[in-house]
């Protein structure tokens, strides 16, 4: 098969020019799209209209040289090879060319050294390219890890001032006696939790969200995305939406499960590149599958599950065993990261739901999603809005509470103190462990943010546990990611999000105190 090259001559021969693109398509086995110019206008009209894999030039033409051309891809800083190939040069002219960014020279009546010029300067620039490439994407990789650890920052930082605002507007919620004044509390409420779910986003991208764990109807869920993913996939491919009615609820994080969604959407089209048939079902299933994607048998019981289709190319046996791999994708470079089906893998395993693949080549694929089925209402489980009316029971144990934002930390002590504990104070980890010392036979709970100028929540607990092993342990933080996120999961660690309501603190310190 012949190589395609693009390639711009600038030669004021129009003979010259035939001869070389004959020598380029018989000898090179080239399929050559050329323009011949002869003008330095001509040569921007050139540039402006295409990208040339090489230029091939004379060093000197009635209008033009090889050295304006030069000059003109210096100026547009164009990484295009030029080979000079002329009937006669002077050895100084030659240097004088070279010296200007020229690949190559090469005499007319000699052009055996052509062919093996033009292959050695493709070769090279691609090579250039891909470094430039490589290092671009290093460089947006550094920037965006910078721009996320700036976010999760200030998020966290948003994250303490919501917790005093919510908390305060909880509490004057139930104190104010006007039934106009207790409307601008409620305001003020709400403008609170659309700051937090601004935070929220921060963290999202910052890739440092906490798993908020709801009651999730998948029906409502994809009829919110619905139309944005329509936008998205694009008027050639046909849908077909069946949305089993009366699903029941599942608990994970609606977030999470919107990029379920928007995750298996986007591959099906990608599947599709000319069009075709996308279906998106909801059921409540009993186990249809045998086996899960990894081979495993899915457990019996009570499921909703959801599927996306697509009659796309479908998948092999072969690359079915990867597909859930980080970093693997059969996608050409530069049109995917091969994480979309890894991030669904580990959100549905959090969840504890499974996934199944049904594909083959030619066939299409089908991904099945199963979640265990939970009665309730959707919706369930949100704790930054809870108010007090909802009256968590209290105690009279002793909790070291443990955070460097003195506002957060007089909302926590009002609350933990009117449900009647008796609260230790503490803003930094070297001041709660001398308390929890002088305090350790009383000590039933330690309460800490996970962030504290001398070291993390998590030394703190461990230092606590050291000294009170029959302490029990709060984190807080506006986030779960890293090796904090590893931790609270893999020990089990209780985990206050902030911004949090009174309520959702008193309740999760009576919970984890009764815990045995």
């Amino acid at each position: 098969m012949s190589a395609k090259l693009d390639v711009l001559v600038l030669e004021d021969s129009q003979d010259d020019t035939r001869l070389l693109i004959r020598k380029l398509s018989k000898d090179g086995g080239y399929l050559t799209v050329h323009e011949r110019v002869d003008t330095l206008a001509g040569l921007r009209a050139a540039l402006n209209k295409r990208e040339w894999d090489i230029i091939i030039s004379d060093h000197s033409m009635p209008r033009f040289s090889a050295l304006q051309a030069l000059q003109e891809l210096k100026d547009r800083r164009l990484d295009i090879p030029v080979i000079i190939l002329s009937g006669t040069i002077e050895s100084s002219d030659a240097v004088t060319a070279m010296k200007a960014g020229a690949s190559d020279f090469i005499m007319k009546d000699d052009t055996t050294r052509l062919l093996p010029a033009i292959e050695r300067e493709l070769r090279e620039a691609r090579s250039r390219r891909e470094r430039r490439l490589a290092q671009e994407q290093f460089q947006q990789a550094q920037k965006m890890e910078s721009i996320g650890k700036l976010a999760g920052g200030v998020a966290h930082d948003f994250n303490n001032i919501l917790t005093a605002i919510i908390g305060y507007t909880n509490f004057l919620a139930g104190d104010v006696p006007a039934e106009t004044w207790r409307e601008d509390v409620e305001q003020i409420r709400k403008a609170a939790e659309r700051a937090a779910a601004l935070t929220r986003q921060l963290l999202a991208f910052s890739r440092r969200q906490a798993v908020q764990l709801r009651l999730v109807d998948l029906n409502a869920e994809f009829s919110e995305l619905e139309r944005m993913l329509r936008r998205t996939v694009g008027e050639d491919i046909h849908w077909e939406v069946s949305l089993t009615p009366g699903l029941g609820c599942i608990k994970a994080d609606p977030g999470q499960v919107q990029q379920i969604f928007m995750n298996l959407i986007v591959n099906a089209r990608d599947a599709m590149p000319s069009g075709g048939t996308l279906t998106v079902r909801t059921m409540r299933a009993p186990v249809l599958e045998p086996r899960t994607a990894e081979g495993a048998p899915i457990p019996p019981g009570d499921y909703v599950a959801f599927e996306v289709g697509d009659t796309g190319v479908g998948i092999d046996e072969e690359v079915k065993a990867h597909i859930f791999e980080p970093f693997f994708t059969t996608k050409p470079r530069g049109k995917g990261t091969g994480l979309g089906l890894a991030v669904i893998y580990g959100i549905v395993k959090q969840s504890g739901g499974h996934i199944a693949v049904e594909s083959a080549l030619g066939a299409g694929t089908t991904f099945k999603i199963y979640f265990p089925r939970v009665e309730g209402s959707a919706g369930a489980g949100s704790n930054a809005g809870e108010t007090e009316a909802e009256g968590p029971r209290g105690g009279t144990e002793t909790i070291l509470l443990v955070d460097d934002d003195e506002a957060v930390r007089r909302i926590a002590r009002r609350v933990l103190q009117s449900h009647g504990y008796s609260v230790l104070e503490a803003g930094n980890g070297e001041e709660a462990v001398r308390l929890a010392q002088s305090h350790r036979r009383a000590l039933r709970l330690l309460l800490t943010d996970m962030v504290l100028p001398d070291f993390n929540g998590t030394e703190l607990s461990r230092r606590i546990a050291a000294l009170c092993p029959e302490a029990k342990v709060i984190l807080v933080s506006g986030y779960l990611g890293g090796d904090f996120g590893n931790f609270v999961l893999e020990e089990h660690i209780p985990f206050l999000q902030k911004p949090f309501g009174p309520s959702a603190l008193a309740r999760l310190v009576r919970e984890v105190l009764d815990a045995k």
